[in-house]
């Protein structure tokens, strides 16, 4: 088999690996030998590898002319869309999707040169700009020489995976956003497993590329590495790098030779990713990926055309499977330009759209032709690894600053958060105002809490748990890889209580000339539970923790994750300081003075293990015998707890009182557990 190449214009990949023997020595791994030297001619001679090759090697410089001869016979009415490129942009979080995103849609003019633009434009939500994270997926839109772009925004957290798996439906190809100095982080493999399980094309992007440790060539041979661990074919391994700085709107296909603007990107996009096969004549098919809701058009279903064309005021068949259809009427039709949705009277197969009129559209829905219509396959995603319980509040204080307090309105609120995020599971608990709430990890369920509170929701929540399986009557238990990046002298303390934790290391590299250690350790879902701020504690506050889920393994046995117990208050009231001077001597209190507190509430850290009752509301004896002056009392600062740390504090016997604005701690009286 003969692939011609001009040694001008070959894949950075190819002549890369000339020079690089790491990569040289991947490709033999493959099956690739280069022939001794360059042909007059400019080709490039490969040995084929031992299974036969149905497909010819798409290079990563020319766009897919052939089709599989299996498709072309199943389907003759297949066509290529050449006017539009769907794209997903998927990375590690902190990777700079987002950021990348906004030099794209500022090179593309989607803005007036004079209007005022924020950062990160496409994080819209309140909790994503605060916390600086990617939690729902979201679309745009750019024009690059007459070719339409519709650019996905992912999440990069691995909690957040059902919405990438939900995307990567939509589109054709992806962006693999890489850092520079990090290289291949978990998530980066969890989200390229999936675009190659899908057999799309993948551009890989090496970001931050003008950070001063930056180490280019190491990055792409450890993605190589990671295509040929995912059984990427050949196409794929032959993978297109571009070298970027997103935060300076800078590309370029060598890291030492970047252009002024993203033009070596997006030419990268128009070549590298195929536009969409459509059955352009066929009967209507389009598979709902996304749900929005608003105030006046009510749910707004988006997804990609896959057949057919979609017109407002048409009548469709909704069917979830072939037996179970319904009739509805598409109202209003909108695509994506630029930044916004614009209403549109046509849609054509291989764009994505947003259709309203549909009331009761889920998600994994397919909108079909009346007549001739047939469901596409439905969405699957992986089964979720952690659970928590939601409850009433019923502490003294509940009802106070919350809205929604009662079982119904938790119910309705729960049943609406399931419409939208497939990835979570929810089902009723013991008692009639108990809910059992599953999701991917603490974060993914914290963030649902979050939003909840700031309705105006006031709940009580459990500390999280994982799901367990039973398989030819074992027990297993969720595994995560775990990757931690600390200073070298702070790894001790890291690496003992990792070992504490049930954590398997399987590999350790040194990073650059930081200092830094790369660990990376396969451990129990369970022991991942409250073991970031522990790190931080371990590391100085220098460790930075990644986690992935990765398989279901045997019970690793028993794990102690806190060692220290709870100073809890004995009686209602309002602290005070005479009474804290001396309960601070007894461990870390969470509480100042003046602040109402309940009989049961967790009010501190206990310097030992057991619980200690505390009385923190004793007053003063206001007598007038004293002959001693009063003695000036020095408090210590309160800790302070956010959400997720009360999340990862509390143990079995113990609750979370979520309010709107407040977060306490409590011991759960249905639990009779005492200390000491």
């Amino acid at each position: 088999m003969e692939l011609s190449l001009s040694t001008s214009s070959a894949s950075p990949a190819v002549l890369r690996s000339q020079a690089s023997p790491l990569l040289h020595k991947q490709q033999q791994v493959l099956g690739l030998t280069f022939a001794s030297a360059l042909k007059p001619g400019g080709a490039l001679r490969f040995s084929p590898r031992r299974r036969p090759l149905h497909l010819p090697i798409t290079c990563s410089v020319s766009p897919s002319t052939a089709e599989p001869s299996s498709e072309v016979k199943k389907k003759k009415t297949l066509v290529r869309r050449n006017d539009v490129r769907n794209i997903a942009i998927v990375a590690h979080v902190d990777h700079g999707k987002t950021t990348l995103v906004d030099s794209m849609l500022r090179q593309a003019k989607v803005f007036r040169d004079n209007q005022v633009m924020q950062e990160r434009i496409m994080d819209s939500n309140d909790l994503e700009r605060e916390r600086g994270i990617t939690i729902l997926s979201k679309n745009t839109s750019i024009t690059y020489k007459n070719t339409k772009v519709n650019i996905i925004d992912t999440p990069g957290h691995s909690d957040f995976g059902g919405e990438v798996e939900r995307v990567l439906n939509m589109v054709d190809g992806v962006l693999l956003v890489v850092d520079s100095v990090e290289g291949p982080m978990p998530q980066t493999r969890f989200v390229l497993k999936k675009a190659l399980e899908f057999g799309h094309a993948v551009v890989v992007v090496v970001n931050k590329i003008d950070r001063p440790s930056a180490r280019p060539e190491f990055v792409v041979n450890s993605t190589f590495e990671l295509f040929i661990e995912l059984n990427a074919t050949d196409e794929q391994c032959d993978f297109q790098a571009i070298y970027a700085s997103g935060i300076k709107g800078k590309a370029g296909l060598a890291p030492d030779d970047l252009a002024e603007d993203l033009g070596p990107l997006f030419e990268a996009i128009i070549r590298c990713v195929p536009g969409p096969n459509i059955e352009k004549d066929g009967a209507l098919q389009m598979l709902a990926t996304n749900i929005e809701y608003d105030e006046h058009k009510g749910r707004i279903a988006i997804g990609r055309l896959h057949a057919g064309a979609l017109r407002k005021g048409m009548d469709v068949r909704v069917c979830t499977s072939e037996d179970s259809c319904r009739f509805a009427r598409v109202s209003e039709l909108f695509v994506y330009e630029k930044f916004y949705r614009v209403p549109a009277d046509t849609v054509e197969a291989g764009d994505i759209c947003a259709v309203c009129g549909i009331d009761d559209i889920q998600i994994g829905e397919t909108i079909a032709d009346k007549v001739h219509g047939k469901p596409l396959p439905t969405i699957k995603v992986e089964e979720p690894t952690v659970k928590m319980s939601f409850s009433v509040n019923t502490s003294p204080f509940s009802g106070r600053e919350g809205k929604y307090v009662t079982s119904r309105n938790l119910r309705d609120r729960l049943n609406r958060e399931l419409e939208r995020n497939l990835a979570m599971k929810v089902e009723d608990g013991e008692t009639a105002d108990t809910f059992i709430i599953s999701g991917r990890g603490t974060l993914h369920i914290t963030i649902l809490i979050e939003n909840m509170r700031r309705e105006g929701y006031e709940f009580m929540v459990g500390p999280p748990k994982v799901i367990n399986k039973r398989v030819n009557d074992k027990l297993l238990e969720p595994f995560e890889v775990a990757t931690v990046e600390v200073p070298e002298n702070h790894m001790g303390p890291v690496v003992e209580l990792l070992g504490r934790r049930r954590g398997q290391m399987f590999d350790m590299q040194g990073v650059g000339s930081e200092g830094t250690v790369f660990l990376r350790y396969k451990i129990p879902t369970r022991g991942l539970l409250g073991l970031r701020n522990a790190i931080l504690t371990a590391s100085r506050g220098t460790a930075i923790l990644n986690t992935v889920f990765d398989s279901y393994g045997p019970w690793a046995g028993d794990i102690s994750t806190r060692d220290l117990g709870s100073l809890v208050a004995f009686e209602d009231g309002t602290s005070t300081s005479y009474a804290l001077a001396s309960s601070q001597e007894r461990g870390q209190m969470f509480v100042g003075a003046g602040v109402d507190v309940y009989e049961g509430q967790i009010v501190g850290i206990h310097q030992r293990p057991g619980d200690l009752g505390l009385n923190i509301c004793k007053k003063k004896a206001a007598t007038n015998i004293r002959s001693n002056k009063d003695v000036t009392v020095v408090l210590d600062t309160p800790l302070t707890y956010s959400l997720d740390d009360c999340i990862e504090y509390i143990e079995e016997d113990e609750l979370v009182e979520v309010t709107p604005l407040s977060i306490r701690m409590c011991k759960n009286p249905k639990m009779t557990k005492k200390g000491r």
